[in-house]
C-alpha cells in the first residue's frame, strides 16, 4: 500500500471514529433556567383532575405539579419542565410540546394561573 493510500485510509478511520463519538454525545436542550428542586419528604398524594381524568395533580404541593402517563410536569417561573420523578431531573418543555391533557387542566387546579406562564412556542 502506498504512503498516500495509507494516510487516506487512516484519515477515514479517524473521521469515522470522530463521527461515531459525536453521534453518541447527548444533547441537552433545556428551555428556561433550571427550576429549584422540589423538596418533599415523600411522593405527593395525587388526585385526578375532574374532567381530565388522565391527569393527576398534587394539591398539597406548594407548586404546580402534575402527573400524566408516567411523567411529571412542573411549572415554575413561567416555564414548564418534565421529568421521570417528582424530584426530577427536570428538562424544559416548550408549551407547544406539552401533552394536550396537561394544557386542558382547568385554571382552578393551578397555583399560578396558566395565563401567567410563558408560551415558549410564541416567543414567551
Amino acid at each position: 500500500m502506498s504512503r498516500q493510500a495509507l494516510i487516506a485510509a487512516l484519515a477515514l478511520v479517524v473521521v469515522g471514529v470522530v463521527s461515531v463519538a459525536a453521534a453518541q454525545v447527548p444533547v441537552n436542550v433545556n428551555i428556561g433556567p433550571p427550576p429549584p428542586p422540589i423538596v418533599l419528604p415523600a411522593p405527593p398524594a395525587l388526585v385526578v383532575v375532574p374532567g381530565v381524568t388522565i391527569v393527576k395533580y398534587a394539591p398539597s404541593a406548594g407548586m404546580d405539579l402534575f402527573f400524566h402517563e408516567n411523567r411529571w410536569y412542573y411549572s415554575h417561573g413561567g416555564y414548564w419542565y418534565g421529568g421521570p420523578s417528582y424530584r426530577g431531573p427536570w428538562m424544559g418543555v416548550p408549551f407547544a410540546k406539552l401533552p394536550p391533557p396537561i394544557v386542558a387542566v382547568p385554571v382552578k387546579y393551578y397555583k399560578v394561573p396558566p395565563g401567567h406562564l410563558k408560551q415558549l412556542d410564541k416567543g414567551g
